[in-house]
């Protein structure tokens, strides 16, 4: 979700750029509402576990996408999948261009080993770079972000008629390398609960998340947690009208970043380095773990990878540093 999330800023300069153009997004079904506000901008399910399914369903999408009368395909994932789709639309004489994810030089990255780091390009150039060998060049300099979306009465009784200040907070990650410790964020959590100056809205996905940020609700009085509790539509309306998100690398940072708000992302193992920071989130919004201490850092591209030990690379982002960057934003 957090790569999809990523397309966004993109998708609203190309679209806003060339007008005349029609863009079709091809994606996973619940995915639309990411897209729903964008000009010239549709978008067309993949059914990928129903009639999409397997390589032949593949080649029946190739055969439904082209048959919308497309002239060009922007991969923007580059995976085997997207990789299967493009090439028999290629074959039909579509002209495709391809996502460089540059791949040897963040292996090159993860390699450093205590050495200094070069910042890669941005994944968002990278998108960019995409739809310029289409032939359709975008100066990122030219996004307009959109306005917070309204709230239903619903979304209002969440946030609640007081005037504070909202504060979301996405603390899990897909892997542990890449998550904060609980008993941290806790006391990231209790001394913003403190004073009760603060509406804190949780948010996170998955079952297991979901009990344990329903756990997390019932100690503190100004926390409300919304995962699960919400379609994805409304997630993104009561997210456009937080003040600030704290999220690890992980894709509730980038759904934050599409409505202009302050980002605070929380590294491990991974490096913002890598070009998977927020759009238009500044370098210091990033927390970083002690490379000091860990010097392999970063130890892979998505933190699947890390020596013994390193999961608690995280430890080392005190909470005090954490808060006091959220009251500066706020």
């Amino acid at each position: 979700m957090g790569d999809v999330a990523m397309t966004i800023p993109i998708l609203r300069v190309v679209a806003q750029t060339y007008p005349e153009t029609k863009f079709t997004v091809l994606s996973k079904k619940f995915l639309a509402p990411l897209f729903a506000d964008l000009p010239n901008v549709s978008f067309f399910a993949a059914e990928v576990t129903g009639k999409h399914k397997g390589v032949f369903g593949l080649m029946k999408l190739a055969s439904e996408v082209k048959a919308l009368g497309i002239d060009g395909v922007a991969d923007l994932h580059n995976v085997i999948r997207s990789k299967v789709v493009s090439r028999r639309l290629r074959m039909s004489g579509i002209s495709v261009a391809t996502l460089d994810k540059g791949r040897a030089e963040k292996k090159k990255l993860t390699q450093a080993k205590g050495l200094g780091l070069v910042k890669l390009q941005t994944t968002h150039e990278r998108y960019a770079r995409v739809f310029e060998i289409l032939g359709l060049p975008i100066d990122l300099t030219n996004h307009q972000f959109p306005t917070r979306k309204p709230l239903s009465p619903r979304l209002l009784t969440i946030i609640g008629k007081e005037p504070k200040k909202c504060i979301g907070i996405a603390p899990f990650a897909a892997y542990e390398s890449k998550q904060y410790p609980l008993e941290l964020m806790k006391q990231v959590i209790t001394k913003l609960d403190e004073g009760q100056e603060y509406k804190i809205l949780l948010f996170g996905g998955g079952k297991e998340e979901i009990i344990q940020l329903k756990a997390l609700e019932h100690e503190f009085e100004m926390v409300t947690n919304v995962a699960g509790t919400l379609t994805f539509e409304e997630e993104l309306d009561l997210i456009s009208n937080l003040d600030v998100m704290l999220a690890m690398d992980s894709g509730n940072g980038h759904l934050a970043a599409m409505y202009k708000l302050p980002v605070i992302t929380m590294w491990g193992v991974t490096h913002p380095y890598a070009g998977f920071v927020p759009f238009g989130q500044p370098d210091t919004n990033q927390l970083m773990a002690d490379r000091n201490q860990y010097p392999l850092i970063p130890t892979s591209i998505y933190g699947n990878k890390y020596p013994k030990g390193y999961e608690k690379a995280m430890e080392t982002i005190a909470p005090e540093i954490v808060l006091n960057k959220l009251k500066s934003l706020l």
